[in-house]
């Protein structure tokens, strides 16, 4: 008996490539263009229908609301979904509901091949992937999104296509990075990581791509680059946000034809790289503002991965926290037990350096053996935070992060017939109506030299006192002092040099 297939897409070029892949692999097709005629023909007692392919956007009733109707009436039919943009959410809300397999389109004729042939082949055995498991034991990592992480892994680390992991600053990236090239077909091959951030742009291209002898001052023998040595294999680009922008066309080049011209070259060169990226900046920001090439951000954006940071994971940092005491205990040594209030202050922590921060506490508790002292640090520490946090209240919340009312508040009272700290904006020009004491209110009276030079200190402080409260806040993280300011990263390191700010 031919095995018939139900194509469910809205996009009559999608249905019609579709049934042309599917008769050509020997099947029977059927049709329909949105859930609610996918439900009505799978109500028909002839339907006969042996797996559904099954799109999730569509006009009217979309695909995870159909796929849920179909799991009422017929829970044993194998439903495979299609989708043109793979998100985490889609991914997740489809396994939760019981879709067999995942396409991410276009739909290659070999992966379209492959899933069916395998979905079948599994119907005999298991009608329904297994439901997600409510545990919160201590001994294994089963919270929301430890769940949600063992289904992407096996469908994104099988698949080739480009992953963008975005978070904040040590919530895992890189680990989740590892564990996709561990599982997919590229795990013999090597994994290579190159740090956008930590090299100048002229680095990063040699690193990326390599040069030839001669190339420039210094090239003394020819360099592979880092992506003719991950041929075959994965390269994870880490800050993909910092990359210069004339890098981003270079690397768009290699996304899109699978070569690149080295430094110095004349061919052109060929490579077989999976391409996985992290960042931490908002993207669609740096977009707008330039910085960041828009077709560059669709080629990277085919897997969109969100890491929530620690603070929004509160089920693992205990799990999470034992695990990092075993992990970090030389052999023989005894694993040190975490004290009711040590568990306390992990819990009510904000961890704003995410998993990095707790490994450090996990190694430090290691060394001293002393879970109330490193309990009584972890307090200090979040009191300080509140300290410096409540100093600046205004400060993310201007337009350039320098809002002269908060910086006021922070470094303390305007020296004596100078402003009044009421002044929020110091770009701005003063009102007539509302004096500052020692200027002539006449508007044909110019002010003072010295009075203006008092008024430029008077900014340069505020704004010192403002960018160094966000430096405690941050623990001296720049780039996160930079996101808290809501200004741009070079302008902050300009200002603290400007301002004479160092470590």
């Amino acid at each position: 008996m031919t095995t018939k297939i139900l194509v469910v897409e809205d996009e009559s070029e999608v249905r019609d490539y579709l049934g042309i892949a599917l008769k050509r692999q020997g099947y029977s097709t059927d049709f329909a263009e949105d859930g609610d005629d996918a439900i009505n023909f799978l109500a028909r007692p002839d339907s006969d229908i042996h797996l559904v392919l099954l799109d999730i956007i569509m006009p009217r009733k979309d695909g995870l609301d159909t796929l849920r109707e179909v799991r009422q009436t017929n829970p044993r039919l194998p439903v495979v979904m299609l989708s043109g943009s793979c998100s985490t959410a889609h991914v997740i809300e489809a396994m939760k509901n019981g879709a067999h397999d995942f396409l991410q389109k276009p739909v290659s004729f070999d992966e379209l091949s492959r899933v069916i042939e395998g979905v079948l082949s599994s119907k005999a055995n298991t009608s329904l992937p297994e439901p997600l498991v409510e545990s919160r034991g201590d001994q294994a990592f089963v919270s929301d999104w430890a769940q949600r992480i063992e289904l992407l892994l096996g469908h994104i680390g099988e698949s080739d296509v480009p992953v963008l992991l975005r978070g904040e600053t040590g919530v895992g990236k890189e680990i989740l990075a590892r564990q996709l090239h561990a599982r997919s077909p590229r795990r013999e091959k090597p994994f290579l990581k190159v740090n956008c951030a930590a090299l100048p742009s002229e680095l990063v291209e040699s690193e990326l791509f390599g040069y030839e002898r001669g190339a420039f001052t210094g090239a003394f023998k020819a360099s592979e680059g880092r992506f003719k040595q991950a041929h075959g294999g994965t390269i994870f680009l880490d800050e993909i946000g910092d990359m210069d922008v004339k890098l981003q066309a270079k690397l768009l080049q290699v996304l899109q034809d699978h070569e690149f011209l080295r430094l110095g070259a004349k061919e052109p060169t060929r490579v077989d790289v999976r391409v996985m990226a992290a960042t931490h900046c908002d993207l669609e920001e740096a977009i707008v503002d330039g910085r960041f090439r828009e077709d560059l951000y669709y080629r990277l954006n085919v897997v969109n991965v969100e890491i929530p940071s620690l603070r929004q994971r509160k089920d693992e940092i205990l799990p999470l926290a034992r695990h990092l005491l075993r992990k970090h205990c030389n052999g023989g040594m005894r694993v040190p037990e975490i004290s009711p209030a040590l568990r306390q202050a992990l819990l009510g922590h904000d961890w704003p350096g995410n998993i990095r921060e707790l490994e450090n506490i996990m190694r430090k508790l290691l060394v001293f053996r002393d879970s109330d002292m490193v309990c009584e640090e972890l307090q200090r520490t979040r009191r300080k935070i509140s300290v410096d946090a409540g100093s600046m209240p205004l400060a993310t919340s201007t337009s350039n992060g320098m809002a002269l009312a908060a910086a006021a508040s922070a470094w303390g009272p305007a020296p004596s017939g100078d402003l009044r700290p009421q002044i929020a904006n110091p770009d701005q020009p003063v009102n007539s109506q509302d004096p500052i004491e020692g200027f002539d209110q006449n508007p044909n009276v110019s002010a003072s030299p010295h009075m203006l030079e008092r008024v430029d200190q008077f900014k340069k402080n505020a704004e010192a006192s403002v960018i160094l409260s966000a430096l405690k806040t941050t623990r001296w993280n720049r780039r996160h002092a930079a996101n808290l300011l809501k200004i741009d990263y070079k302008a902050l390191l300009y200002k603290m040099k400007k301002l004479g700010i160092n470590d």
